[in-house]
């Protein structure tokens, strides 16, 4: 169905007679998520001399799990439309993603909207990309590298002193903040080590698996789509539950297509498109993103040089 036949989606910006949301009363429910992950992250240092360890640990994948599961959902979310109307809300927010997650998220902001400037793109002449996350930086021949060095590498890659240098060149002010954030975390971080130093031993490993899982779920977001067609920059999972819990985080073609339609209108924009998404192949994966090599249609890593045309692959959009 053409654009022209239906109300544009993307073009529409939401509007809420609220006092307290910028966009959609809906956006209660991914800050509320936020400030009881936040109250998950102290609980976990609570419980830890109280319980035994086999409790302790299941306890630790949750928390990774859940850094992906806020960095993709609610942080991102937050980064293209911000929730609240009020400035200091959204920068105290802001700092409470910081010290949930464990990293900054003026700095994460930065890193985003570069990713959304090269949209996973392949490396140059000189081998650099616009996308400093792109799966395809660290490949070869202009192939996606593999999802394990993606997945476990990606976090020692992160360059803060480049992100503050961007930061600092579009808003001075933008990159004190950032690092205002870094030192919170890390402060907090340190304070919980100081009261308990076997704790901080315990936690470190999760936070870094969280963070690695994200960079997983990001991995497959991108690997089998198109670079070079911005309909197809992305690739989507429709998986309900999914979508419901992850804040329509699976509709990552739609998103990069128009990245400031707000997340409780993805699956109408969708309908939009979805004509113009099957011309192009867009790649669709059924489990979600995190779970993508499990997708049964997974093609073979070297084979991602462009996707299949209409009707060739069992993997497009339907």
């Amino acid at each position: 169905m053409p654009l022209t036949a239906t109300r544009d989606v993307a073009s529409e910006r939401l509007q809420t007679h609220s006092r307290l949301f910028a966009f959609s009363r809906w956006d209660a429910v991914p800050v509320l998520a936020a400030l009881l992950h936040c109250a998950y992250f102290f609980a976990m240092f609570w419980l830890f001399p109280r319980v035994p360890l086999w409790v302790m640990l299941p306890l630790g994948f949750i928390y990774s799990v859940s850094i992906s599961w806020n960095i993709n959902g609610i942080s991102h979310n937050f980064i293209h439309n911000p929730y609240f109307r009020a400035p200091l809300l959204n920068r105290l927010f802001s700092v409470l993603e910081s010290v949930t997650i464990g990293f900054s998220q003026v700095f994460y902001e930065c890193i985003h909207m570069q990713h959304h400037k090269g949209n996973a793109d392949r490396p140059d002449e000189e081998g650099e990309t616009v996308d400093w996350i792109s799966i395809y930086k660290h490949g070869h021949d202009g192939e996606a590298e593999h999802p394990l060095t993606y997945t476990f590498l990606s976090f020692f890659r992160e360059d803060p002193k480049t992100v503050y240098r961007a930061l600092k060149r579009k808003d001075p002010r933008e990159a004190f903040w950032g690092v205002a954030e870094l030192v919170l975390f890390v402060g907090t971080f340190v304070v919980l080590g100081l009261l308990n130093w076997h704790y901080i031993c315990f936690l470190l490993p999760f936070w870094y698996f969280g963070h690695c899982l994200s960079y997983l779920n990001g991995y497959y977001r991108h690997f089998g789509g198109n670079p070079d067609d911005p309909i197809a920059w992305g690739v989507s999972s429709y998986d309900k539950l999914y979508n419901w819990i992850w804040f329509y985080n699976g509709y990552h073609a739609e998103h990069h297509f128009r990245p400031k339609v707000h997340w409780t209108r993805m699956q109408a924009f969708r309908d939009q498109i979805v004509e113009q998404q099957r011309a192009a192949g867009v790649r669709v994966i059924k489990p979600p993103h995190a779970l993508g090599f499990l997708d049964p249609d997974l093609p073979p890593l070297r084979s991602q040089r462009s996707p299949a045309a209409p009707g060739q692959e069992t993997n497009a959009v339907t």
